[in-house]
C-alpha cells in the first residue's frame, strides 16, 4: 500500500482509491482539487468536506477542523522556543525536516545490492554532513528517508532558517552522490510543538519527537516533486524573507 492509499484509508476514503488512481490523482495534485472536482469524481457531500479538510491538515494542522471549500494555507502562531520538562519527556518547539530519495524502488531493481548499498551510504553521508554543518540532529533513517530535527538537542534562534539552508544544500549535494545515476530528493519541513523523549513501550523512543509536526513534515515531503522543498506556513512565518 503506497502512502497516498494509506492516507485515504486513514481518513475513511479508501472506497475512492480506484477513482483517484484512474484519474492520476495523488499527493502531487490533491491541493489543487476543488469541491466541484470532487463532486465530478463521485464523492458524496460529506466525503468531499472530509477530503478537503484532510488535505488542508497536510499543509497546516490549524485548518484541520475548519469547513473548507478549497485548500488555503493558514499560518499558525509559533509557540515559545523554550523547552519545558514534562513527566514523559521534554516539550520543545521543533523544526522537522523529512528528506526522501526519489526513485529508490527503481534503483533497487536496477542496481546490484552492493552497488545500491554503496550509493545509499554516500547519499546518507552527504546529507549527514550538511545537517551536521547546520547543527541539525538526524533522529532516524527510514529506508532512504532521513528524519532530522533542528532545535533538539541543541536549540538556536534561527533553527527554521538553518533547516531551509540545509535542505537547499542537500538538494544540490545529492546530485553529486553518483556518477552513473541521476539522483534527486524531495523534502518537507514543518515547525511546531513536540515532546521529545516520549516512551511508548516499544523499542527505544528516547530520540523520537511526538506530535503533529513530524507527521506534517512527512506529508509535505510526500507532496513534493523531485528536487522540491515544501515548507509549512509555521516555518515560513519564522524565516521571513
Amino acid at each position: 500500500m503506497n502512502s497516498f492509499t494509506q492516507w485515504l484509508h486513514e481518513h475513511g476514503l479508501e472506497r475512492y482509491e480506484p477513482t483517484f488512481r484512474d484519474n492520476d490523482i495523488d499527493f502531487r495534485v490533491v491541493g489543487q482539487l476543488t469541491e466541484q472536482d470532487l463532486k465530478e469524481l463521485g464523492l458524496t457531500l460529506g466525503h468531499r468536506k472530509l477530503f478537503l479538510t484532510a488535505v488542508a491538515a497536510l499543509v497546516n494542522p490549524a485548518t484541520a477542523n475548519q469547513d473548507v471549500g478549497r485548500v488555503q494555507p493558514v499560518e499558525q502562531n509559533p509557540t515559545p522556543s523554550a523547552a519545558l520538562s514534562t513527566a514523559s519527556g521534554e516539550r520543545r518547539q521543533l523544526t522537522v525536516m523529512f528528506c526522501d530519495l526519489v526513485g529508490s524502488t527503481a534503483l533497487s531493481e536496477k542496481l546490484d545490492p552492493e552497488e545500491l548499498r554503496n550509493l545509499l551510504h554516500d547519499y546518507r553521508t552527504r546529507c549527514g554532513e550538511v545537517i551536521n554543518r547546520y547543527e541539525g540532529f538526524v533522529a532516524r533513517y527510514v529506508g532512504d528517508g532521513i528524519l532530522t530535527y533542528f532545535g533538539w538537542p541543541t536549540a538556536h534562534e534561527d533553527d527554521a532558517e538553518r533547516s531551509i539552508r540545509a535542505a537547499l544544500e542537500i538538494v544540490s549535494s545529492v546530485k553529486q552522490a553518483s556518477t552513473t545515476e541521476k539522483l534527486s530528493v524531495r523534502i518537507g519541513i514543518a515547525t511546531g510543538p513536540v515532546v521529545v523523549g516520549e516512551q511508548t513501550g516499544v523499542g527505544d523512543q528516547s530520540k523520537l519527537a511526538i506530535g503533529s509536526t513530524p507527521n506534517l513534515a512527512a506529508r509535505l515531503q510526500g507532496l513534493a516533486l523531485a528536487d522540491q522543498i515544501i515548507v509549512a506556513a509555521s516555518t515560513r512565518r519564522l524565516i521571513g524573507n
